[in-house]
């Protein structure tokens, strides 16, 4: 006897559903079944509203005001495209930043991503008193408040900072090195500062994911024709963790494009000679100083955009893992 539900009519509820769908326009058709499931719908309000809010309108108010010019004072002007004409064809330094940031996502995020999965790929095979210690010591660095002082210390100015100390010490150099005063060691000691930082949240959201994946799988692939770990990687593990790949891939995007925290505490704002200089500072620099709202709105609309690509690309390679 088949298990299909059946209806008082002796009809498949999801055929006379179907059928019935045939009938109705698409919004008549969305408001029943609105009617139907407004539990559901009644349960994922307060996350729908609040992402509404904090998310969604504030992203439609960045492309508003991008066409303006808007200083918070006075009633926004409509100058249409003419931000994004001067951002693009006027604004040098804007231009320094768009490379600064592609250099420095190009580098800190591909390397933080790996980075991330395979500590935590390596971490998931100790023991679980173990792991918890291990995933501590590496994620601590990317909550502390204070961690930069470690770097200012290693790297300091003057011949007591461990760097220059050594270097002093061996030969290598005869007076002390400027690190963050040089335009020539500021976006590499930044971008290594960054790698230190990089196990956060990407890295706990590998960590789960690799707890999740069920032994069975490994036990079945064996039989299969598996026969090394990195088979185990790609075939089994890879796939099983689509969601948590996906979740830290918009993590470390997001976290590789908004690079400005690390050179502001390191090398001050703006660094020498805009050697570090990314557009989150060009963002910072006309909306936090000069409140130049309107065009700062565009830096903002560029740089959502920018994400937004990454992540599409990134996406896309990632539905391949496993193929």
């Amino acid at each position: 006897m088949s298990d299909t539900p059946i209806t008082t009519d002796g009809q498949n509820p999801e055929k006379k559903r179907a059928i019935n769908r045939g009938d109705m326009t698409k919004w008549q058709w969305t408001l029943r079944e609105m009617r139907v499931n407004k539990v559901g719908y009644f349960m994922v309000a307060p996350f729908f509203l609040l992402f509404t809010v904090f998310v969604v309108l504030p992203v439609v108010l960045s492309l508003f005001f991008s066409l303006t010019i808007f200083n918070m004072l006075e009633f926004p002007k409509f100058v249409f495209l003419d931000n994004y004409i001067r951002l693009l064809l006027d604004d040098d330094i804007f231009l320094t930043a768009i490379k600064n940031t592609f250099i420095f996502a190009a580098v800190t995020g591909p390397i933080s991503y790996l980075l991330s999965f395979m500590m935590a790929w390596f971490i998931n095979e100790l023991s679980p008193k173990m792991r918890a210690f291990v995933t501590l010591i590496f994620y601590a660095p990317s909550i502390s408040g204070q961690v930069y002082m470690i770097w200012q210390v290693i790297f300091s100015s003057d011949q007591y900072g461990y760097a220059n100390s050594l270097l002093i010490r061996f030969n290598f150099i005869q007076s002390p090195i400027l690190w963050f005063q040089n335009a020539t060691y500021v976006m590499p000691l930044c971008i290594v500062v960054a790698l230190w930082l990089s196990l956060g949240t990407s890295f706990l959201a590998f960590i789960a994911g690799l707890q999740v994946v069920d032994r069975s799988y490994y036990e079945a692939g064996a039989v299969d024709g598996i026969r090394n770990r990195w088979q185990e990687l790609w075939y089994i593990t890879l796939p099983l963790m689509k969601s948590q790949l996906m979740f830290g891939a918009v993590m470390t995007i997001t976290g590789s494009f908004g690079f400005g925290a690390v050179v502001s505490n390191l090398a001050g704002f703006p660094s020498i000679d805009y050697a570090a200089h990314t557009i989150m500072h060009h963002l910072d620099d006309y909306g936090g100083g000069r409140f130049e709202m309107g065009y700062a709105s565009a830096i903002a609309t560029l740089l959502f955009f920018l994400m937004i690509g990454a992540n599409l690309l990134v996406n896309r390679l990632l539905s391949k893992v496993g193929t």
